[in-house]
Formats: C-alpha cells, structure tokens, sequence
C-alpha cells in the first residue's frame, strides 16, 4: 500500500511513519519543507506540501492510496508551544485544511483520506460534548497543563471535523484519548466511535506509539469511513 503522511515531522505523524514502514508499506512523508529532511530509510520519499493549499495537496494524490493528515499549525514536536500560540491565534486553520483536503480530493476519489484531530469533540455524556463548556474545557486544559485559551483551538478541530461530515468523499476522523503522549507501543487498546475510551481509573488514555498502530490499522482494514473514531487503553 502506498501512504501519504502529511505532519510527518510531528509527534504522531513521525510515528506513523514508522508503524507504516514497518508494516512493508511505501511512505510518501510531507512537511512544509522537504529540504531539511535527512532521511535514509528505504520505501519513504519526502515532499513538501501546503495543506491550506488544495492545488499543492492535489499535485501530491496520485499513486497515494491513503492519506494521513496530522497537520499542525507551527514547529509541531520540535516546538509545542509555537503550535500551541499559532492555535490559539487563528483557530480557523484546521477547518481551513480540512476544505482543502476535501477539494484536493475530488480529482482522486479513490484516495481515502484519514485526519487526525482532536478528543474535545467527544461526547463525555450522551449530547455533552466538551468543546461546548468552557468549564468543562478549562477544567481539561488545567489538567493537561495547556492555558484555557487553547479552548478555542479544541474547537477548531471540532469545526474541522464538522466540515468532513458534510463530504461524500472517503473520510476518516481520528479523535485520539484526551492524555496522549510518548509511551509504549502495545498494539492493545480498545476502539470507540463517539464516546471516549476510558480505563479502570476513567480516564481518557493512549500512546502516540498505539495511536499510530490504530491509525495504520485503519489504513488496511477500513472501518470507519465517513466516520470518527476514537482509542484508548
């Protein structure tokens, strides 16, 4: 199979990457600017791409059997709080690429696309949804040690997801556990739709290692077309 990984270079999508190698599949790694990549891996080419940009998305499609997108407004892993201030500064972005995403694929409808979002569109209740709370919200962000105004990031994903609803394109959203970080790569979690996963203890966890193998999983077995899913242990 052949996988496209836009945010090759950030937390997720740098693992991706290597779950998708490792599983014998070729990679096509995005990032803004292929040129500072060094890379030496076989079965992996990289591009550079703009996301907000449905001609530069659509000049890199054909020959891709999926998409990934795990696009990041700023440095992404190698600066959090750069991505976390361009966030917060114009929370229309992910929407904004979602669109030209879309666009791009209405010349390769055949070419499934997988986004990776957020978890604050996560129905907490049956209809309460995080995103809608700022108290709710501020409560999560305190927890997780982000400022209260990456609320409005939270809800940019969700605006993001809203504009996939709206596609008869071949689209997947990703909703990872709400405390995702580097960890282990079990390869055992357990897999939702519109609710979070949550262990013994209630709470919303995974690592980036399992997200990726959920990611890849979906990649070969499509299960979630037109839908969203979610992970946790």
């Amino acid at each position: 199979m052949r996988i496209g990984v836009i945010g090759a270079t950030g937390s997720i999508g740098g693992h991706v990457v290597t779950e998708a190698l490792g599983r014998g599949h070729h990679v096509t790694a995005f990032s803004r600017d292929a040129t500072q990549i060094d890379e030496d891996r076989k079965d992996v080419a990289w591009k550079s791409v703009d996301v907000l940009d449905a001609g530069s998305i659509a000049a890199v499609l054909p020959g891709l059997d999926v998409l990934i997108s795990g696009f990041q407004p700023g440095n992404g892993a190698k600066d959090i709080a750069d991505t976390v201030a361009r966030s917060i500064a114009d929370p229309t972005v992910y929407a904004t690429a979602a669109r030209a995403l879309l666009k791009a694929l209405e010349g390769h409808p055949r070419t499934r696309l997988i986004v990776i979002g957020g978890a604050g569109s996560l129905e907490i209740e049956p209809g309460l949804v995080r995103a809608d709370s700022d108290e709710l919200m501020h409560e999560s962000l305190d927890a997780l040690g982000l400022p209260r105004e990456y609320a409005a990031a939270v809800r940019g994903h969700r605006d993001a997801l809203n504009v996939l609803r709206t596609s008869n394109r071949l689209w997947t959203y990703f909703s990872p556990a709400e405390d995702i970080g580097p960890g282990e790569r079990t390869g055992r979690f357990r897999t939702g739709g519109d609710q979070p996963v949550l262990d013994a203890d209630g709470r919303s966890r995974i690592s980036v290692e399992d997200a990726a193998v959920a990611l890849i999983d979906e990649a070969e077995l499509p299960r979630f077309v037109q839908r969203r899913f979610t992970i946790g242990y």
